[in-house]
């Protein structure tokens, strides 16, 4: 009967490891950075910004709407992003699963995730985005207004002179 419990634990624990998680805001994670440092964290957002490779390995910033967290992993494990976010590009929304560091000694003390899992929820788009024509308008109206003034104050500095 202990070696079946032991087998299940075992099995348990290796195909539901990530049920061990805690899914964490970035606000969450830096209020409590002492309690959660060195456990694994879910942790879910945006990838911005730019893929900064580092042999084997690359940072990438998370944000999930409030705050970035740079998340370390294999360079493998970063194939799966597609998009990264930037001016037009809505990048994809992923999730890591990872050890949470306050203060890791391995990046200069800084705040990151190491990842062990990454996965993406949904892919990113390009964005398309029109000018709304009220501002067309309104900017030419303030364009013309502004001619006008330099334009009087050209003559009256002529004028003085």
């Amino acid at each position: 009967m202990r070696i079946l419990f032991f087998v299940f634990c075992f099995i348990f624990s290796v195909f539901c490891a990530d049920g061990f998680a805690q899914e964490i805001s970035s606000n969450e994670l830096i209020a409590n950075a002492k309690f959660y440092d060195g456990k694994i964290v879910e942790y879910a957002g945006e990838p911005v910004g730019s893929l900064l490779s580092r042999g084997d390995f690359c940072w990438l910033n998370v944000h999930d709407g409030s705050n970035a967290i740079g998340i370390w992993m294999p360079r493998h494990m970063a194939d799966v992003v597609k998009h990264v976010g930037r001016y037009g590009i809505r990048g994809d929304l992923i999730r890591v699963v990872g050890i949470f560091s306050r203060s890791c000694p391995e990046h200069g003390g800084g705040l990151d995730i190491h990842a062990q899992k990454v996965e993406v929820l949904k892919e990113g788009y390009a964005l398309t985005g029109s000018v709304d024509p009220n501002k067309i308008i309104a900017l030419s109206i303030l364009s013309g207004v502004l001619v006008c003034l330099l334009i009087i104050r050209i003559l009256r500095k002529k004028q003085k002179a």
